[in-house]
């Protein structure tokens, strides 16, 4: 038995540390970057896959709070103004609290879901839900034109 105990421990040594861990949902940092005066975000595919939320109701988010026109283009999200990494990653964390995690069992397995007018945020694994606040958007658009 003494053995068994000795190479078990051996084997719990060799295991990484996040494998131990046993929260699975990790948010990935974003990619920021400024060119002039505009704000990328190289990595928002990523970002809204792991939320597994899409990227324009992320992109609204952030537009949003940050105060600034914002579009997508392919995998990236375009903002105007100079924005830090820091403000954006804190946003984004911000935003998976109130619209991907789910209060009662805190897990990130939830759906956006619309019961007659309100949106809801059912949750998978738990089946809680709860309504969540509506993202408006500015008025104001990159593209030029009027929305």
């Amino acid at each position: 038995m003494e053995d068994y105990d000795k190479l078990l421990d051996k084997a719990f040594k060799k295991i990484p540390v996040q494998a131990i861990r046993s929260d699975r949902f990790v948010l990935p940092q974003a990619r920021v970057f400024t060119s002039g005066k505009t704000t990328i975000i190289d990595n928002m595919k990523e970002i809204a896959d792991t939320l597994n939320r899409d990227k324009a109701h992320i992109i609204k988010y952030l537009s949003k709070e940050l105060g600034t026109a914002g579009k997508e283009e392919e995998n990236r999200a375009i903002f105007q103004g100079r924005f830090s990494q820091n403000q954006i990653n804190e946003l984004i964390k911000y935003y998976s609290n109130e619209y991907v995690i789910c209060l009662e069992c805190g897990r990130p397995d939830t759906r956006l879901i619309r019961v007659g007018r309100v949106m809801t945020l059912r949750c998978d694994a738990c089946g809680g839900h709860r309504p969540i606040k509506k993202v408006r958007a500015k008025k104001t658009s990159m593209d030029g034109g009027s929305s």
